[in-house]
């Protein structure tokens, strides 16, 4: 079987380069699957940020692996984050778990585009493996929690006080429906109102309870103020 075909002067294909095209995709597509699928999805239950995560790894992956020979490799690698650091999806800010994978499949696919073929197959092997391990123990060993935070508008501002917290609490969490809720920051009050504004921080164990809109203000720990 010949190793490069062409038609009428026109590069159709080049079997080795397809071939190590073939199979870094199913790797970076099985590690992707095992980080997003398997590990994020079990945890969170989110069904648009899983679309995005493999579409973005699928789409990062390809344009590394097919640009190589441009020789942009690092110089790429470093824009493509830089890129997503600046934008950070500003029609709807992510939370930081969110973001940290959004990292990580740009990451591994970029590391499974780019790697040079000096490198072994086992060198490629061990770091996906190791990338999948840590955020394995992470995920699901440890059972680290991701601590959200809300806005509200609240009226009942006779229960802010300090000594009348059991009451806020209680109020708060029949209301919104968020259990764990571990703290209570309150912020501007208008007595002519007769409302305030309240910090709620609780920890996320569902999509609903995060994503769920109380009162129209809404946003996470990591949000930064543009």
């Amino acid at each position: 079987m010949p190793e490069n075909i062409d038609i009428a002067g026109l590069h159709i294909l080049d079997v080795s380069s397809f071939l190590e095209l073939l199979l870094r995709f199913i790797l970076n597509t099985a590690v992707i699957m095992v980080l997003v699928r398997w590990l994020y999805y079990s945890t969170t239950k989110r069904k648009d940020y899983l679309f995005t995560y493999i579409l973005i790894a699928t789409v990062t992956f390809l344009l590394c692996f097919l640009l190589e020979s441009v020789k942009l490799q690092i110089g790429f690698a470093l824009g493509l984050f830089a890129i997503f650091g600046i934008i950070r999806y500003r029609t709807n800010p992510i939370p930081i778990k969110e973001m940290t994978y959004l990292f990580l499949v740009i990451g591994v696919s970029v590391i499974n585009a780019l790697t040079s073929t000096d490198s072994s197959l086992v060198d490629l092997l061990f770091t996906n493996f190791v990338i999948v391990f840590i955020t394995f123990g992470l995920e699901k060993l440890w059972l680290l929690k991701h601590v959200s935070s809300k806005v509200i508008i609240y009226e009942k501002i006779n229960l802010i006080k300090p000594e009348k917290h059991a009451e806020l609490l209680a109020d708060l969490i029949e209301r919104t429906g968020i259990k764990d809720i571990r703290k209570v920051e309150t912020g501007r009050i208008d007595f002519l109102k007769d409302t305030c504004e309240l910090t709620i921080y609780y920890c996320v164990t569902t999509p609903e309870s995060e994503s769920e809109e109380i009162n129209g203000s809404d946003k996470n720990d990591d949000d930064d103020d543009d």
